[in-house]
């Protein structure tokens, strides 16, 4: 078990898998190193959304922009020892599921690298690359996995706004370029909900006529039910600018606050301080969850609630039982499981959000434990499962993912496991350590919760079929 769970394929060489799955390279399809002219075929794509070609000596081309089956020529940008990056320099022979990038800013803004493929293009190809690096690691599952989608368009509902003032005094305001730090402007944005969308211009023209605009570090935006919030990052105090962005807020209908200064800077209102909340499902009708600007929430609301929704769905009955939720924010999957009845032992790491968590339990009327723990450290988890014996366990963490969490979980089993993940490597990773552990995967789905990027969510439910404590009730599947 020496090297169990630790292989994790390169973001930026990882791509065997893709919408054609995997191919030996072709020489007749490559061409000679360094030479831009000969055009290339596009085999399949990269786990990161850009073609794989291959070099008539077998080298690697990551080629930015093609499309798998696509013939293009291409420009070398990168050489590399053991591969080159190359993007399109002329498209020859394009695929079927090339489409019209709906963004102006496509191929400059860093946002999106996914808008030239077909939307449901796009959705197998992160089912691909999910059940390529499950495979990877030895995880296999059964079936085809679920997909949790939603409207392709007008769905991101938060957004951090670079600032930027350039050696001649012109002011920025945007996303960055892909790979780079590179501001670029952006003046609409196809995937913004509405409300922050049409902000984008007079934002622009806001911080233009700011006296000290280079004190602008970035710009949060975030719509919520209370209507949209604007975070300003501010590096320093200036009076004058803060009732610039005061009248601002007001003309706009605006909640404001701002971050100011530099090594531990602090939260200030500018307008009365709102109570900031979103609604999620629960067995019958809402809940209402209270949160702060810095708190984690889901930028797309109704992938959201088609996760939840299915969490729900997964694990059936479970009016009675134990329920330990790891990771769990200001309980985005914690209430909702609670008003099913279970008895929910909520852990969070941050100590303002564990507050939240219990306020939100509080205002919707339900029973359960939150608790502020470090999952990060070794043994958090194991004397959470050894103190409360649940027979459910779910995660949620951040990209790092959750492996002494699984660790703890592969050597004192439970009979359910749900993770939710946000890269399907670590997730990969961290399944290796359950499967490893006599745990095996029951249900599979992704989330597209960021349309047209290459970024996936996943859920896996995993069963341990050999715990020895009363089964739960029947699944979705009797």
């Amino acid at each position: 078990m020496a090297g169990l769970g630790k292989r994790r394929p390169s973001r930026v060489r990882s791509g065997v898998s893709g919408l054609q799955g995997r191919q030996a390279p072709q020489a007749s399809s490559g061409v000679s190193p360094g030479d831009a002219d000969e055009p290339v075929t596009i085999e399949r794509l990269a786990h990161d959304g850009r073609g794989v070609a291959h070099t008539l000596d077998g080298k690697t081309l990551f080629v930015e922009g093609a499309l798998a089956g696509e013939r293009v020529e291409v420009a070398v940008h990168r050489a590399r020892r053991r591969f080159d990056e190359a993007h399109v320099r002329e498209l020859v022979t394009p695929s079927p599921e090339r489409v019209t990038p709906p963004c102006d800013y496509f191929g400059r803004c860093g946002g999106c690298d996914f808008q030239h493929l077909a939307l449901d293009a796009q959705r197998r190809h992160k089912v691909a690359v999910l059940l390529d690096l499950l495979g990877r690691q030895g995880v296999e599952v059964a079936g085809e996995p679920e997909l949790l989608a939603g409207a392709g368009e007008g769905y991101r509902r938060r957004a951090r706004l670079g600032v930027k003032v350039d050696a001649a005094g012109d002011v920025h305001l945007g996303f960055r370029a892909r790979h780079s730090h590179r501001l670029v402007d952006i003046d609409a944005c196809t995937v913004l909900v509405p409300s922050l969308g049409g902000l984008l211009l007079p934002l622009h023209d806001l911080v233009a006529s700011l006296e000290a605009p280079r004190q602008v570090g970035h710009l949060e935006l975030l719509e919520s039910d209370q209507g949209v919030t604007l975070v300003v990052r501010q590096l320093r105090d200036h009076a004058a600018d803060a009732e610039r962005w005061r009248d601002f807020a007001a003309d706009n209908a605006l909640h404001l606050a701002r971050l100011l200064g530099r090594e531990a800077p602090t939260l200030e209102w500018l307008t009365p301080e709102p109570a900031l909340s979103c609604t999620v499902p629960a067995v019958e009708g809402e809940l209402v969850l209270g949160f702060a600007p810095g708190d984690f929430l889901q930028a797309n609301a109704e992938v959201n609630r088609r996760m939840i929704e299915t969490a729900q769905a997964w694990l059936g009955d479970i009016d009675g039982r134990s329920l330990l939720d790891l990771f769990a924010g200001v309980g985005n999957f914690s209430l909702p499981l609670a008003s099913r009845g279970a008895s929910v032992t909520a852990v969070e790491g941050n100590p303002a959000m564990v507050a939240r968590l219990a306020a939100n339990a509080q205002r919707n009327g339900l029973e359960m434990e939150a608790r502020q723990a470090d999952l990060g450290r070794a043994g958090a988890v194991a004397a959470l499962l050894a103190e409360g014996r649940p027979e459910v366990v779910v995660l949620d963490p951040p990209r790092d993912g959750a492996e002494l969490a699984c660790r703890a979980l592969a050597e004192r089993p439970v009979p359910r496991v749900l993770y939710i993940s946000c890269d399907p490597a670590t997730l990969a990773r961290d399944a290796a350590w359950l499967v490893h552990g006599g745990y095996r995967p029951a249900r599979v789905a992704v989330a597209d919760m960021f349309a047209h990027t290459s970024h996936l969510e996943s859920m896996l439910l995993f069963e341990h079929p050999r715990t020895e404590r009363q089964p739960l009730g029947a699944t979705p599947d009797g």
